[in-house]
């Protein structure tokens, strides 16, 4: 297991990640009951422009000598203020502490570089992602509903003291 930087230099790198990116947020779209979840409409070029903000890092597995990219997280910072962006297990690694293991590797590498606060949102009724965040701390900040009725909660945390 490794977690490491992605370039997503390549069409192949960003691919990889799509595949990945798919098949977790397919999830929770059915979790929320909404499909049309931006993370679904992703491409190489939406990729290639998210790079230009975001920080993505991706959990490796080795199998049969083969790196394989079981998971990744996203973040971007503004001041010392960190976002988490996205964040996807491949849904047949759920279950292993790979979101765990992403979470804190973000927050302790921020908060190394003066990070105050974390911030993230995921779908109100995506039950895994909420008690996820919450163990680490993470607060109700706001909830709101976008179109067609769908609840999103933005949770926050402050950064460890």
């Amino acid at each position: 297991m490794s977690i490491d930087l992605l370039e997503l230099e390549t069409n192949e790198e960003i691919l990889a990640l799509l595949s990945l990116q798919i098949a977790s947020y397919q999830v929770e779209a059915e979790i929320i009951g909404f499909r049309d979840i931006p993370p679904l409409k992703d491409g190489i070029a939406s990729i290639r422009e998210a790079k230009k903000e975001e920080t993505f890092l991706g959990y490796f597995t080795c199998e049969a000598e083969i790196n394989k990219l079981a998971g990744a997280i996203s973040f971007s910072r503004e001041g010392t203020v960190v976002t988490i962006c996205r964040m996807m297990v491949h849904p047949d690694y759920f279950r292993r502490g790979i979101a765990r293991a992403l979470i804190q590797n973000v927050i302790d590498r921020q908060e190394q570089q003066g990070a105050s606060r974390f911030i993230v949102s995921t779908g109100t009724d995506n039950t895994p992602a909420v008690q996820l965040y919450e163990s680490f701390g993470f607060t109700t900040r706001r909830v709101f509903t976008v179109p067609p009725g769908v609840s999103l909660t933005t949770f926050e945390r402050p950064a460890s003291q």
